[in-house]
C-alpha cells in the first residue's frame, strides 16, 4: 500500500530515525540498494519479519507467534500465518485472532488465494481457509 519496498522499510527500521524528511527517504533508498547487493531477498524478508512491530510492544515474528498463538513461528499453520501477515498493514489497529473486520477478512482471503495459486497448499486446504475466513 505504501511507497516503500520491504528492503526500504528494513533500511529505515535498522538504520534510520523515524523522522519524515526527503533526506531520510534518499538515505533509505541508498541503504536499501546496499542491502540488496549484500543480501538475498529471502534474507531481507527474514530480517524484516524479525524487526517489525506486530502489535503493541511485540517485535519480531517469533514474539508475535508466541504472543498470539503461544507457539513458535516455525509451528504456525497456514491460517495463523495468513492471519499474522494480514495485520502488517496496521498491527496496532488489527488483530490476527479476530475475524470481525471485513477488511481483514478480505485481506486474508486474498492471501489464501495467492498462496493457493502458487501451489503452497492443495484445494482442500484452500477451501478450508476460505470457509474459516468467511466466518464471523
Amino acid at each position: 500500500m505504501g511507497g516503500s519496498t520491504i528492503t526500504q522499510q528494513l533500511a529505515k527500521n535498522l538504520y534510520l530515525k523515524p523522522t519524515r524528511t526527503p533526506w531520510r527517504k534518499i538515505r533509505e533508498a541508498i541503504i536499501a540498494q546496499q542491502l540488496e547487493k549484500e543480501l538475498s531477498k529471502r534474507r531481507i524478508l527474514e530480517l524484516y519479519l524479525n524487526v517489525i512491530e506486530w502489535g503493541n510492544g511485540i517485535y519480531g515474528i517469533e514474539a508475535a507467534a508466541k504472543a498470539y498463538y503461544q507457539k513458535s513461528a516455525a509451528e504456525l499453520n497456514a491460517s495463523e500465518s495468513i492471519r499474522l501477515a494480514s495485520i502488517l498493514v496496521n498491527p496496532h489497529r488489527y488483530s490476527p485472532t479476530s475475524n470481525s473486520n471485513r477488511r481483514m477478512r478480505n485481506k486474508r482471503l486474498l492471501l489464501a488465494e495467492r498462496m493457493f495459486k502458487r501451489k503452497l497448499y492443495d484445494e482442500a486446504m484452500y477451501q478450508s481457509l476460505v470457509e474459516e475466513f468467511n466466518q464471523r
